[in-house]
């Protein structure tokens, strides 16, 4: 049986290279500057065998963010943005949002890779908040007298201090989403609960 165990291998590597990413995605949250020793030790795994997935620390970043972000637009996707009132989808979005706030922190570490790459990471997500601030002007439901695009760069801008403020330890996340939410509510125009 020639090539039987090529897919247990396959399998096998692909374990491990997750094993990796959920050990680099858990240490990165709380040190973002974590070398791959370290992330070797968290995922039960030699060096060699990190390397062996990721040629170098940039790439493993590289890979967490990416699969961070998939895993964020799968959400949004759930998040059934598209039905339902604008105001509340808003809010499941933001929701969605802080979900993965402790799991992507490489996000917002200056440094951790080009700014153009998170740029176009961000693109399906803000195509999405895009077309729900549309929406929502279109509905009456928000100022329909400021441009969406300006809106859109508005909500992330704050959504990025949101996340800052918890990581500098100025606010609790409960406090910084309940001050996010109100504060993209009032800057879309919508009603505040």
């Amino acid at each position: 049986m020639a090539g039987s165990g090529e897919p247990k291998r396959r399998a096998d590597a692909t374990r491990s290279r997750a094993a990796v990413l959920d050990a680099a995605t858990r240490l990165f949250a709380t040190q973002p500057d974590a070398g791959m020793a370290a992330v070797a030790a968290e995922a039960g795994v030699t060096r060699q065998t990190v390397y062996a997935h990721f040629a170098s620390r940039d790439d493993l970043v590289n890979a967490v963010v990416d699969r961070t972000t998939r895993q964020a637009n799968e959400a949004m996707r759930a998040a059934d943005l598209d039905s339902g009132p604008a105001t509340d989808a808003l809010v499941r979005m933001l929701d969605v949002g802080w979900r993965f706030f402790r799991v992507s922190p490489l996000a917002h570490h200056v440094g951790a890779f080009a700014r153009q790459r998170d740029e176009d990471r961000q693109l399906p997500i803000n195509y999405r908040l895009l077309r729900l601030v549309t929406r929502g002007q279109r509905a009456g439901e928000f100022d329909g007298e400021v441009s969406p695009q300006w809106l859109v760069t508005a909500i992330v801008a704050v959504s990025h201090a949101a996340g800052d403020e918890v990581r500098a330890g100025r606010m609790t996340q409960p406090q910084a989403q309940t001050a996010l939410r109100d504060s993209v509510l009032r800057l879309v125009g919508g009603s505040v609960p």
